[in-house]
């Protein structure tokens, strides 16, 4: 199975839990069917990256990177790469590189769906985000990598004003899954 065929089928088996996401679910796809490199940067109109909400091993926290491009705080998460084979070794392996935390478990999902405009290709690009979750081990201590200014962990309900909603709804979806 390619990496392009992973996301045709985690997308296709996803049940979208808003409308709004539904559209995008069926965007993504459309994506997928209509371009050849849909998975990877090259890909102009957009491509898929995937995103993980790292969280306290009691979902009470999450852990937040304050994005360099963005100038926000957001979740871990990034581009595929060509020796990526499934949405979910692309999510753990983003955010075991941007927290530095070894041992990270990736919850069940992908859990939400975002499509934001990006700078990869100007004047316009964007990241068709699926997104997923992952617990960190008690008494994990992040590690600020060269693609962050700073990480921080912030209680779920507290993430700052200076971050944006998809970070929020991914980091309560997380924490609800986590403790289902």
């Amino acid at each position: 199975m390619t990496l392009r065929s992973n996301a045709v089928a985690v997308l296709t088996g996803w049940s979208a839990p808003t409308p709004e996401e539904e559209v995008l679910r069926k965007e993504f796809l459309e994506h997928l069917a209509t371009h050849a490199d849909a998975m990877y940067r090259e890909c102009v109109p957009g491509h898929l990256t995937a995103t993980t909400a790292v969280l306290s091993h009691d979902g009470a926290r999450v852990l937040l990177t304050l994005h360099p491009k963005a100038g926000m705080w957001l979740p871990m998460g990034g581009h595929c790469e060509r020796a990526d084979r499934t949405l979910a070794e692309v999510a753990l392996r983003e955010a075991g590189e941007e927290s530095g935390i070894s041992g990270l478990r990736l919850l069940a999902g992908p859990l939400a769906l975002d499509r934001h405009e990006v700078w990869c290709h100007p004047p316009r690009s964007w990241h068709l985000d699926v997104e997923y979750a992952a617990v960190a081990p008690e008494g994990a201590e992040a590690v600020i990598s060269e693609e962050s200014l700073d990480l921080r962990w912030f209680p779920v309900e507290e993430i700052p004003e200076l971050s944006d909603e998809a970070t929020r709804r991914l980091a309560r979806r997380g924490r609800a899954a986590l403790l289902a």
